[in-house]
């Protein structure tokens, strides 16, 4: 009996054992189970909201925002269809990603200055105008910019009134787009209502009315405007500015003229609305790879053939640039010697030196670049070289279906206008040459806050790789180290505009200024201690 009971004592003890321990598993899972099944991301406050897609990381607030649907179709669409290849995974761009904080993304110290655009406390609405100005533009996109902005400031000075003007139609790019298909029409007149009275269109009462059509003089002063061409209002009601590039000097203006300029420039001259949608899906579409450089790649048939650079081209592509040249009637000169313009630096870097630089830069292969061009003369031929080092190059043919630049293509300052945006808005800017757009975008960087722009020593990368070329020189540490020492202070760092070459005179002194929107350094940019400042911050 006692046996018995010891052993019923045995069973009982291990089936409230095996209960407990049951009891206690479940206890444990249940837990478990109910953590996992609420692991998700409390609601904290918007600031610190964790974003739920990619493209919610993006920085894109320079640029006025798609609409809600538009931004909601693009967020589920993390690779575009239209893409050849879809973005690469992250990891295979830890390089460039890794990067954002280093001395290749890294902007340059800006020394705290700020836009100080408002005009001083004497300046005064526009009065009664004195007549008509009609402006004729003249060139490509940013050349015409340039010329509308400095045609503000002249209005301003002869106290006209200032009909929207006119682009450039007879150029040769043969663009067909009006004003209004270019920039933001209605933005332009209203954002400078208080400086100059813009309209859309002559009156009809005036189309009778004494014209006079009127080549203004390049890179002309106060006394010019003020004297020779205000009198015309006593003999003409309307006077047409038949050229609007380089009219108005760069310097030794009344700040508020030069305040005036950067207004109109950087902040009533905004592109069309459909034209900054697109260009922000594109600078989107780029952040998808990462921090990124854009290259304005001067590779154009027109690039080339104006310039008269035929460097690396085939002598049945000389030909052909040559004779563009010849028969092209408003480019002056036709004789010129490519090694001796090249040699002077007066020649875009051709794909394969750009390789080479952004190697010696230190950029790694798996660096995003965006192609900021036109169509390259040669395709892919001349791309070989830049494509090998640097596989992702992407333009905006690529980021963007042919339907969703269909609205663009065949007008070549539309389709400016878009790299421009992503240029702006790229982490590095790069230009092959200093031409109209290299430098417009160099100015509106250095007045967005100094954003790293590096401008290639052409002259001197030349002599180096032509060493190379000749074998005297090897690519490696050491020209990397005097590539990088070169351009330690060509990195869009404040500095004050430069003026004329000391010795020069006449018309070649006014040429060989920077020119105003290139830098708009000392006139729209001020210190942050400055006791005359009158800070004006531009967001986009």
């Amino acid at each position: 009996m006692r046996k018995r009971r010891w052993r019923a004592v045995l069973v009982l003890r291990k089936f409230l054992t095996c209960a407990i321990c049951v009891i206690t598993m479940t206890a444990l899972l249940s837990v478990h189970v109910q953590v996992f099944s609420s692991s998700r991301a409390p609601d904290l406050p918007d600031p610190y909201k964790l974003p739920t897609t990619t493209t919610q990381q993006l920085d894109v607030n320079k640029y006025s925002r798609l609409g809600i649907e538009q931004e909601q179709s693009w967020s589920r669409e993390q690779t575009p269809p239209h893409l050849s290849k879809p973005p690469l995974p992250s990891h295979k761009l830890d390089g460039a990603r890794g990067n954002l904080d280093s001395k290749l993304w890294k902007p340059p110290a800006n020394r705290d200055y700020w836009p100080c655009v408002e005009p001083g406390p004497n300046y005064t609405s526009p009065g009664e105008s004195e007549g008509y100005l009609l402006v004729h533009t003249n060139g490509g996109l940013n050349q015409m910019r340039a010329g509308i902005c400095d045609m503000v400031a002249v209005a301003r000075i002869i106290n006209a009134t200032l009909v929207v003007p006119e682009l450039d139609k007879r150029s040769f790019w043969q663009d067909t787009s009006n004003f209004s298909d270019v920039f933001d029409e209605d933005h332009f007149i209203n954002a400078l209502a208080s400086d100059v009275k813009v309209i859309k269109r002559l009156p009809k009462e005036m189309s009778s009315v004494s014209k006079i059509v009127k080549h203004f003089r390049s890179w002309s002063g106060m006394d010019y405007y003020e004297g020779e061409i205000a009198s015309m209002w006593e003999d003409y009601q309307v006077i047409r500015a038949a050229k609007s590039d380089s009219r108005l000097a760069n310097n030794n203006l009344p700040p508020d003229i030069q305040k005036l300029r950067c207004r109109a420039c950087y902040q009533a001259l905004r592109f069309a609305p459909r034209i900054e949608e697109m260009g922000k899906m594109l600078v989107e579409r780029m952040r998808l790879y990462g921090p990124y450089i854009a290259l304005h790649l001067r590779y154009e048939k027109d690039m080339l053939a104006f310039s008269g650079c035929t460097h690396g081209l085939s002598s049945a592509e000389a030909d052909e640039l040559k004779k563009i040249r010849e028969e092209t009637a408003y480019w002056k000169v036709k004789q010129i010697d490519s090694r001796e313009q090249r040699s002077k630096g007066y020649c875009p870097l051709i794909p394969k030196e750009v390789a080479m630089f952004l190697t010696a830069l230190g950029y790694p292969s798996n660096t995003p670049i965006y192609i900021a061009a036109g169509e390259i003369y040669g395709g892919d031929s001349h791309m070989v070289d830049l494509q090998s080092r640097y596989p992702i190059l992407m333009s905006k043919e690529k980021l963007a279906s042919a339907e969703e630049l269909e609205p663009f293509t065949n007008h070549a300052s539309q389709m400016a206008a878009l790299d421009y945006i992503v240029s702006i808005e790229s982490d590095v800017f790069i230009p092959s040459y200093s031409g109209n757009m290299a430098r417009a975008v160099e100015g509106h960087r250095r007045f967005l806050g100094h954003r790293k722009t590096i401008s290639p020593d052409r002259k001197q990368l030349v002599r180096l790789f032509d060493k190379i070329e000749r074998g005297k020189l090897k690519e490696g540490e050491s020209l990397s180290k005097n590539i990088i020492e070169i351009h330690k202070r060509r990195q869009g760092s404040p500095r004050r505009r430069k003026g004329p070459i000391s010795g020069t005179k006449g018309m070649d002194r006014f040429r060989s200024e920077e020119a105003f929107y290139v830098n708009p350094l000392p006139d729209c940019l001020c210190q942050r201690h400055s006791p005359n400042l009158n800070i004006s911050l531009v967001i986009k």
